[in-house]
């Protein structure tokens, strides 16, 4: 098996970076609160990229809401031309009621996510990041501006400090390398005695030079030691302040996804619930007996069936033209004041807008002669005025 070395040769042999001293990436450093200075910068820009993500997340719910509604309209047309019926039918049509609903209710989704949370995190950022001409986000110019003044002083002292310590460290070298000469004089049996006493005042020297520069490098340690409490008060003091405006921040993003999540878990939706509800009880209502019932009465036995029997004969009906008919009405009709009463002899069914229909027995008024067609206008006991076939009924009684 092979090694992690022998597997990926190029990651095992690539020099490591050596890790940058976490001291120097401190807060406390000179400049390092930059970082949160630019915090105000990038919560706007989250509240962007929020807004964003939901106004994308409404398009695929709109989409989705679209999808179910074609889905439902393409299998509700296919679903009447199958031989299902009865309960199971019904069974299988709610299966789109509910997606309707569904549909319906993602497109209030969609609507909500856009209309509501994104035009509320628009409002909220909009007065959460006043902005100060030319200088960026007014958070960002006030906490940058706090910051650089209570940092100004004791970066100054450091600075000052680290110009000591680098000319003690240097004067350490010089004494470190006026002992070492000192002591190969010594071992030397060639150099002079004069030559071996000037090497040894000039280490002396520097181990004099050394000790002026590391009092000098105490006193000024000593000095940024003492001002270290009174910096640190005022740079957590701004930071606090800076803390307390992203808490509000957080805390009111907190409230917009709580919002978010509130419409998306369908879970808990009442109106969801209630159309798996109604679609389980639809479901659990097929009746396989009342189903087979239905069947019985609409296509089997129970039908109803007109069995052979004496058919009475009924005259033929010679049709009125639509034309004559019409001229007709513009000509003078003899009208029968009070009209005759007759009777139907047979049952008779309009086929035109303006024709009675009655049943054989039934009796009516006669309110025209016959004309030339065959035909006579008469009112029903309801009051409906229209044409009929004249040989389809008698006169039972004569006006007076």
């Amino acid at each position: 098996m092979l090694s992690e070395t022998d597997a990926f040769p190029e990651m095992a042999n690539r020099p490591t970076e050596p890790p940058e001293d976490p001291r120097k990436q401190s807060f406390w450093m000179p400049g390092n609160y930059v970082r949160t200075v630019h915090r105000t910068e990038q919560s706007f820009r989250a509240c962007n990229d929020i807004v964003a993500c939901f106004v994308e997340r409404a398009k695929v719910e709109k989409q989705y809401a679209q999808q179910l509604n074609q889905w439902s309209n393409k299998w509700k047309s296919v679903v009447d031309t199958r031989p299902l019926y009865g309960s199971l039918m019904m069974a299988w049509q709610c299966f789109f009621t509910s997606t309707e609903r569904l549909s319906a209710l993602h497109s209030s989704i969609a609507q909500s996510l856009v209309t509501e949370e994104g035009e509320r995190v628009k409002t909220w950022q909009k007065e959460t990041f006043p902005k100060k001409i030319f200088c960026g986000f007014k958070e960002t110019y006030d906490n940058k501006t706090s910051f650089s003044r209570a940092q100004k002083p004791w970066s100054k002292k450091l600075q000052k400090l680290e110009k000591v310590r680098a000319s003690y460290h240097k004067t350490c070298q010089k004494e470190q390398a006026a002992l070492d000469k000192e002591r190969q004089a010594r071992e030397s049996s060639e150099m002079s005695e004069e030559k071996k006493l000037k090497i040894t005042e000039a280490k002396e020297k520097a181990t004099e030079e050394k000790e002026k520069v590391r009092d000098r490098y105490e006193k000024m340690l000593e000095e940024v030691s003492s001002y270290t409490p009174r910096y640190m008060e005022e740079m957590e003091a701004i930071f606090e302040q800076s803390q307390e405006e992203e808490r509000k921040r957080i805390s009111f993003l907190k409230q917009v996804f709580l919002s978010i999540h509130r419409h998306l878990d369908v879970t808990n939706n009442e109106s969801v619930k209630a159309v798996y509800s109604e679609l389980h009880q639809t479901l659990m209502s097929i009746d396989e007996q009342d189903d087979l019932k239905w069947w019985k009465n609409n296509h089997g036995p129970g039908m109803p069936t007109d069995w052979p029997k004496v058919e009475e004969w009924a005259p033929p009906v010679k049709k009125l033209k639509r034309k004559k008919r019409d001229q007709k009405g513009k000509e003078s009709r003899t009208v029968m004041i009070g009209g005759v009463k007759v009777k139907a002899l047979y049952d008779y069914v309009g086929e035109e807008g303006d024709e009675l229909s009655f049943k054989s027995g039934e009796i009516f008024l006669k309110v025209e002669e016959e004309d030339d067609q065959g035909w006579c206008r008469g009112v029903l006991s309801g009051g409906k005025e229209g044409f009929y076939p004249a040989n389809y009924v008698e006169v039972v009684e004569s006006n007076i």
